[in-house]
């Protein structure tokens, strides 16, 4: 017999999953699906924007999308949510159904919910509040790696759209919805829930923590932002498995996209400037940062194994 986190015993059979008892890896069958789910989230994405736009009247074919693209920024957040909560969040239960047993779908997603939660809740927020200083450093250190020049362009082209769209009036709940909420349900249940698990069970914890943060970076094609979402997704790896619960992962997740949209609206011109030496903060913050990350860290660590013990 062996036991996981929680405390609940399996026999080696019970925790083989589908993937292992037909001859396939986890890791392998992880990657695949996150193929697919990538793929049909964007069709997805794509159909429903262009159904709105037919609906609305704002076009009358295909050719005139790109022309009206910029004035409807809402109806692209739309059909990106869609495309999220059917494939990232619904489909991906799905998934997890084929390849495991039914009954153990919610513990291998590591949706519990258990008298330490809340802690874990405040601690996980905390933690990418604190951590910011860093995320900005390593923002400006990938601006330094050669990247080509269209994969630039691209990632300012999708600035400048956020931009646009959150200094328009009244954007502040929508934001918080359709950049906040629906990514931390979503793509939690994705990564932190599906694909670190599926790494765990194949190459162990350390390395299913990294690259399942490595993957999290790449999956959002922001190659000059590479490093900070990649150390995010290291991050909310880390407090799911220290939690044992993906809750603290996804308040956390909501935490730092809902503080990009506040601060977007409030103040625009410092949410999109561009981060220089000149801007960055100060070595003292940074110092700072370093320290408090370190310490939120610890004391999930000391909590958990207290409760281990």
């Amino acid at each position: 017999m062996t036991k996981d986190l929680s405390g609940n015993s399996f026999t080696k059979t019970q925790i083989r999953s589908w993937a292992e008892r037909n001859g396939f890896a986890d890791w392998a069958v992880a990657l695949i699906w996150l193929i697919v789910a990538f793929v049909m989230f964007q069709v997805t994405a794509g159909v429903v924007f262009f159904a709105l736009l037919l609906i609305f009247g704002e076009i009358t074919s295909a050719a005139e999308v790109q022309d009206v693209l910029h004035n409807h920024l809402d109806l692209l957040f739309i059909g990106n949510s869609t495309g999220q909560i059917v494939f990232l969040g619904a489909a991906t239960f799905l998934i997890t159904k084929l390849h495991l047993k039914k009954e153990r779908v919610f513990n291998f997603l590591r949706f519990r919910w258990k008298n330490d939660t809340p802690t874990y809740l405040f601690l996980g927020a905390a933690l990418v509040v604190v951590v910011q200083p860093i995320i900005l450093y390593l923002g400006y250190f990938n601006s330094l790696l050669p990247i080509p020049e269209s994969w630039s362009d691209l990632q300012v082209s999708q600035y400048e759209m956020f931009e646009q769209f959150l200094k328009t009036e009244g954007i502040v709940w929508f934001g918080l919805f359709h950049i906040a909420l629906v990514p931390a349900i979503c793509e939690e249940i994705l990564f932190r829930g599906y694909i670190f698990r599926a790494f765990q069970r194949s190459w162990g914890i350390l390395l299913a923590i990294i690259l399942s943060g490595l993957v999290f970076g790449m999956f959002h094609l922001q190659v000059p932002n590479l490093l900070p979402l990649a150390t995010l997704g290291i991050l909310l790896a880390t407090m799911t498995w220290l939690s044992r619960s993906i809750w603290p992962a996804i308040a956390a997740h909501f935490v730092n996209n809902g503080g990009a949209v506040l601060l977007a609206t409030a103040y625009p011109d410092l949410a999109f400037g561009d981060v220089t030496a000149e801007t960055l903060p100060s070595v003292w913050l940074l110092l700072a940062s370093i320290i408090l990350t370190a310490g939120v860290i610890y004391a999930m660590i000391y909590r958990t194994e207290a409760i281990l013990e």
